[in-house]
């Protein structure tokens, strides 16, 4: 079983301090592109610093990690990952987590880590009701606060389930309208709005600057799973022309299924970005 020691080396003496890379290739346009690193989930479990490597080869420059097995940082600790994206020319931007009896802790470990959001990867009570979303916007508004106070951003991070409908609300919509948009800042995954019928311009319009942060994935329409750039149903260019309207500050890149590998699918991603006339 690899320690935390055996994280902070590869093949050779590598430490973290020498994980400064230079001559890392910049997208030709978009030069603050960032990745979802569960995109990356099984190569971040099985060699973290080798996987940051190779993402920071490929341009990226946000990082939002996730919850894996070994933690919210891969088996690193807060610091150590904060230093490893900053070697690299990263910036550990920001975190999907769980709110549950641990969120205290996760939030002491973010500010360490030096993010600057933590997004709620799903809804924390069930329930597809009016109620229970008008529940879950008031506890967001509280957990907001306590993430103010700790200078982070607290934010939620939708599915394609959000976008039912009860009593006649889609209960996304019934999430967005009782939040404070000031403690609860929304990251809208633009492939799961597509599947489910909704237009993500439509909610650029309806609650604009609502969604500082987005998740840019394409999906097939048929399979309903994601897709390499260009060969689903989200048009890419049209929503990153909205980007100011939606009050989108940073995206990160996710895709679940791939056609070969996640690093091939990410370069073709990559050089789809580079191509965009906007």
């Amino acid at each position: 079983m690899k320690t935390r020691r055996d994280f902070l080396k590869t093949s050779g003496a590598l430490t973290i301090g020498s994980l400064l890379w230079k001559n890392i290739p910049e997208p030709a346009k978009f030069k603050n592109v960032g990745i979802q690193l569960y995109t990356f989930r099984k190569e971040m479990q099985d060699d973290a610093l080798g996987t940051l490597k190779r993402i920071a080869s490929l341009g990226i420059k946000q990082i939002e990690s996730a919850r894996s097995e070994k933690g919210n940082y891969y088996g690193l600790t807060p610091n150590e990952m904060k230093k490893v994206c900053a070697d690299l020319g990263m910036t550990l931007r920001s975190g999907h987590v769980h709110v549950d009896n641990k969120f205290s802790q996760t939030m002491n470990d973010a500010a360490e880590a030096g993010q600057e959001y933590l997004i709620c990867s799903t809804m924390p009570t069930n329930g597809q009701t009016v109620d229970n979303y008008k529940k879950v916007a008031e506890s967001f508004n509280k957990t907001g606060e306590e993430c103010k106070k700790m200078n982070l951003k607290f934010g939620y991070h939708n599915h394609e389930y959000e976008f039912e409908s009860e009593k006649g609300q889609v209960l996304y919509d019934v999430l967005l309208n009782n939040t404070d948009a000031g403690l609860v800042h929304m990251e809208l995954d633009l492939g799961w709005v597509i599947v489910t019928g909704k237009k993500p311009m439509d909610y650029f319009t309806n609650f604009q600057g609502r969604f500082p942060l987005w998740h840019l994935k394409d999906m097939d329409m048929v399979k309903k799973q994601s897709t390499e750039f260009g060969k689903g149903g989200l048009d890419i260019l049209q929503v990153l022309k909205q980007s100011k309207q939606s009050g989108m500050k940073y995206f990160f890149v996710e895709q679940e299924e791939y056609t070969s590998t996640p690093f091939e699918s990410m370069k073709e991603n990559m050089d789809y970005l580079a191509k965009l006339k906007l």
